[in-house]
């Protein structure tokens, strides 16, 4: 399934306030499909909330967020049309990898590949049926990784997602990545280290 060109993500005037302290002052952003934008700035900016806010679960104080696709009808909530990879893997320890990524499609639903397949994908077809527990960190964010190929949906947030990989599990999310941006896709990285495609849209925020 490829996604439609025409689809494209808007953030408007975006304000968040968190503990009484403003994090988020009228942050605005457009990504078209086939476009990498990537958040940068110190720590304690806001770059986890945006994405929080944007996959709904964080309220924003005002301004909103929303996934549009030209000449769709009936469109789902926007969350349920984003991945979202946190700093940590949001894995189950107990449940196996395979079980791990089946799980997620119980609730994404639109499996574009199997649980195997997905972690094949990965280089962790060996581990397919180890408990995630037993995994190493660069692993389990394999796995974590994995569920983008398994459920079919649009928007990518990925928060740190270079985290815990070695070169070459860098090299091989670049590729998924760049693949899932060569089929119409979107994707908003939350990022310390620029993620090396070309044609990435920095969108830098300031301490407030």
């Amino acid at each position: 399934m490829s996604h439609t060109q025409s689809c494209h993500l808007q953030v408007a005037d975006l304000w968040v306030v968190r503990g009484g302290r403003t994090v988020l002052r009228g942050v605005s952003l457009r990504l078209d499909a086939g476009q990498l934008g990537e958040v940068t700035g110190s720590n304690g900016v806001g770059k986890s909330t945006l994405l929080r806010v944007i996959a709904g679960f964080l309220p924003p104080a005002s301004g909103c967020a929303s996934l549009n696709e030209w000449g769709a009808k009936d469109l789902a909530p926007l969350a349920e049309r984003v991945h979202y990879v946190g700093h940590l893997d949001g894995l189950k320890s107990a449940l196996t990898a395979r079980e791990n990524i089946q799980f997620g499609l119980t609730l994404s639903g639109q499996a574009r590949l199997p649980p195997r397949e997905a972690l094949d994908r990965v280089e962790l077809a060996h581990v397919v049926d180890l408990p995630v527990g037993y995994l190493s960190a660069g692993q389990r964010r394999r796995v974590a990784l994995a569920r983008l190929l398994a459920a079919d949906r649009p928007l990518w947030l990925l928060d740190e997602p270079l985290t815990a990989l070695d070169r070459a599990a860098r090299v091989m999310l670049m590729g998924i990545v760049a693949n899932h941006l060569g089929r119409g896709g979107l994707v908003l990285a939350a990022t310390h280290e620029p993620l090396g495609l070309p044609g990435a849209l920095e969108l830098r925020l300031e301490a407030q």
